[in-house]
């Protein structure tokens, strides 16, 4: 081959790199489009659809399409949202100026919330593990958890129910775990889906 017909082949090259470059970016932005349509359409399932697409659609291009990488994000964030609200009770509790009956409530609700941690965790590994014919037993050990997990932080919440504790710490702490309560009822809602899809 000559230096110009070599000049030739490299420029048809490169200028077959530029038309693909716009056109890879377009699929790309349609992937993303229809995993959020998929988001959507999945969280109108859940008992708070706006919380949650808003805490899974930055996720929109790893779920793609998936029930279950839906339903493993869905865990995971509520999973981590739950790390840092306990990590936060947690200095709260160690603070002063609280009375007794809120030193135990706060202490009461840590307790719950590290238990729930332990069983978004134990959701989470065994959802990575599903498969064949293991399948059913194993997404009903997923679900005991998530509904564990739920039933924990609900039992947290009722601790700062009353009159007796100081507004702002009610505040405080509620608010957050509310937040989390709300998260794993979405993931189980999203599991449950999934579920029945095997079902």
């Amino acid at each position: 081959m000559t230096s110009s017909s070599n000049n030739l082949h490299a420029m048809f090259l490169i200028l077959i790199v530029f038309i693909s470059i716009p056109n890879l970016g377009l699929a790309a932005r349609n992937i993303e489009k229809t995993s959020l349509e998929f988001i959507k359409t999945s969280c109108g399932s859940t008992t708070y659809p706006q919380l949650c697409f808003s805490s899974l659609s930055a996720h929109a291009s790893a779920i793609q399409n998936s029930p279950k990488l839906l339903a493993n994000t869905a865990l995971s964030v509520t999973l981590n949202n739950a790390k840092t609200t306990s990590t936060s009770m947690e200095t709260l509790l160690h603070g002063h100026g609280m009375t007794p009956r809120e030193i135990g409530a706060m202490k009461d609700c840590v307790e719950e919330m590290h238990d729930s941690i332990d069983q978004l965790r134990n959701s989470l590994q065994e959802m990575n593990q599903l498969k064949g014919s293991d399948f059913g037993l194993m997404i009903s050990d997923v679900q005991t958890w998530v509904s564990a997990a739920l039933t924990d932080e609900d039992t947290c919440v009722d601790g700062f129910v009353g009159n007796v504790m100081n507004g702002n710490l009610k505040n405080e702490v509620r608010g957050p775990i509310v937040s989390i309560a709300h998260l794993t009822s979405n993931a189980l809602a999203l599991i449950n889906s999934y579920a029945a899809l095997h079902g």
